[in-house]
């Protein structure tokens, strides 16, 4: 019986962070015009494409959220929160600026996954078992269409689960990099266990 539950994870639009070129993670960073006008372009796209998602559920932060009402307006969908969607818990590096934070908190020769970013912050299995637990709860909600809305790192997180893969160890192994409104599109097949990747769009870019 071919029961499959479909999850597109796509990251928020352009937010403040971004234009201040700081640190992001727990910073609960608003969009700015430009991220809803990407998500507007998005959801007007869907809406002509006749796109369908069962449910929308987003990250508690703003500017996840902000991204995913629009999509949930414009194509009249529900939409519920989860907190275990939030970016990754970067400590002290959080609104920090990069020049800064780099003079304050120089990355490490080797970080082990079992340690706390920047000494308070998320390790690596921290994050990825957060993912592998938001994914389990897609799964069970059964067959089904699900848009999660979110953030880079979470996002990259929940894809090593489904690819079998570990956590990242001092940024090295696998990466997806996606831009504003940047997803991914999977098919999972709960009584074959089969992950198949149906489209990896890389979203929008500054100029």
């Amino acid at each position: 019986m071919d029961n499959p539950i479909y999850i597109t994870l796509m990251r928020h639009g352009r937010s403040l962070a971004d234009d201040e070129q700081v640190h992001e993670g727990r910073y609960d960073s608003p969009l700015t015009d430009v991220g809803r006008e990407q998500y507007q372009i998005r959801s007007e796209g869907w809406l002509t494409e006749k796109k369908h998602f069962d449910l929308i559920i987003s990250s508690t932060l703003q500017r996840a959220q902000s991204s995913a009402q629009i999509i949930a307006d414009g194509l009249k969908i529900p939409l519920t929160l989860d907190p275990d969607w939030m970016e990754m818990d970067n400590g002290p590096l959080q609104r920090l600026p990069f020049d800064l934070a780099q003079k304050l908190y120089p990355k490490p020769a080797f970080r082990s996954p079992y340690e706390p970013f920047c000494g308070s912050g998320e390790s690596g299995w921290q994050l990825y078992s957060r993912a592998a637990r938001a994914m389990e709860a897609i799964i069970r909600c059964g067959p089904g269409s699900y848009l999660v809305i979110a953030h880079g790192m979470i996002i990259n997180e929940a894809l090593r689960t489904v690819c079998g893969t570990l956590p990242s160890v001092n940024h090295q192994g696998l990466w997806f990099a996606l831009g504003d409104a940047g997803f991914v599109r999977l098919r999972y097949r709960p009584d074959e266990h089969q992950w198949t990747f149906l489209e990896i769009n890389p979203g929008f870019y500054p100029d």
